[in-house]
């Protein structure tokens, strides 16, 4: 009801989709980021690698959260949407993921981590650009 509600509205499909996602990674990712130096301190990582840690996080987790939304965008009033999910957005997150646990991984063993960082705002400025388009898209194709 409320989806639909909000849908009449006309052009507000892409800032739908981008308020959800930003509120999503304020309530999911956000409490990670600011958790992550806690956790490195518990796993006794040294005070570099927790810094490329929640680097990593706060430019991955974004990227996370707009493909979910996406993701939920076009499973939306499917039965089997939670399978189909999967089957759609873990493929596009395995990048995010590599490239975060790569930075830390780098710096770890004493080496730049910046190539990972480039490919992690690549991946955020992409999906950035074009998931609220095609979250938008496939909101409207799925309340049609």
């Amino acid at each position: 009801g409320s989806l639909e509600q909000m849908l009449l509205v006309p052009g507000a499909r892409i800032s739908i989709a981008v308020a959800k996602a930003v509120s999503h990674w304020l309530l999911t990712g956000l409490p990670l980021v600011v958790a992550a130096p806690v956790f490195g301190l518990l796993f006794d990582m040294s005070p570099a690698a927790i810094a490329s840690l929640v680097a990593g996080l706060v430019l991955g987790t974004p990227v996370l959260s707009l493909l979910g939304g996406l993701g939920a965008a076009l499973t939306l009033g499917l039965r089997s949407g939670a399978v189909l999910l999967i089957l759609i957005i873990v493929p596009l997150c395995i990048p995010a993921i590599i490239f975060g646990a790569g930075a830390v991984a780098a710096v770890e063993s004493g080496l730049s981590a910046r190539g990972h960082y480039s490919l992690l705002g690549a991946l955020l400025i992409f999906t950035a650009v074009l998931a609220p388009m095609a979250t938008g898209a496939a909101l409207r194709i799925a309340t049609e």
